[in-house]
């Protein structure tokens, strides 16, 4: 009997583990996070990252692209080498995969910066006081001047660089500041 017993939670165990090992988090899209964050979504919709995908068009920003040595009549809507910086979650599952497939992931949105809010939402909704290390533990990524991911697209890669013009110089700080307005949150975490 123990035997048996001892068997099924192994195999249990195995099932939950191997179950668990490609998982990732989900990317929801800003309009889901709108729902409880009003406030910062209407600061971010101002900002040139809700419209980044736009950019990608044909003759938009035709100027800064002639500058950057690209070719202001193509189409980049489906370049892989922009999409990474002009969608969100792109080459990530669960990420923009296409705008047919995921046109809800277009635009550098609140989880390019902020990780995929699948998880982390959920601890939010459950309990509006929630536990902001639980909500980090859950793949929540605060981003300040020694922790953040904005030089995976603001890095020397990027065609649109202090080199081409020193308009694109990122200072983390000041763009923290211009990224979106950061109102205190209603309860404390």
């Amino acid at each position: 009997m123990l035997k048996k017993t001892l068997g099924a939670v192994t195999a249990f165990l195995l099932v939950v583990i191997f179950a668990h090992a490609g998982y990732s988090a989900e990317y929801i899209g800003a309009k889901k996070c709108k729902a409880c964050h009003m406030k910062q979504y209407k600061a971010w919709q101002k900002t040139t990252m809700a419209n980044s995908f736009e950019n990608l068009k044909p003759g938009v920003k035709a100027e800064e692209k002639k500058k950057a040595k690209l070719d202001p009549e193509k189409d980049y809507t489906a370049d892989a080498d922009c999409l990474k910086c002009h969608t969100t979650g792109y080459g990530k599952e669960g990420g923009f995969v296409s705008l047919e497939k995921t046109p809800k992931l277009i635009n550098v949105q609140c989880e390019s910066c902020h990780g995929p809010g699948g998880d982390f939402r959920k601890i939010m909704k459950k309990d509006k006081k929630f536990k902001l290390s639980e909500a980090k533990a859950a793949g929540l990524i605060l981003p300040d001047e020694a922790n953040n991911n904005c030089m995976e697209c603001h890095g020397s890669d990027s065609p649109f660089n202090e080199k081409v013009d020193p308009k694109y110089k990122f200072e983390i700080k000041d763009r923290l500041e211009k990224t979106h307005e950061h109102f205190p949150l209603k309860y404390e975490h």
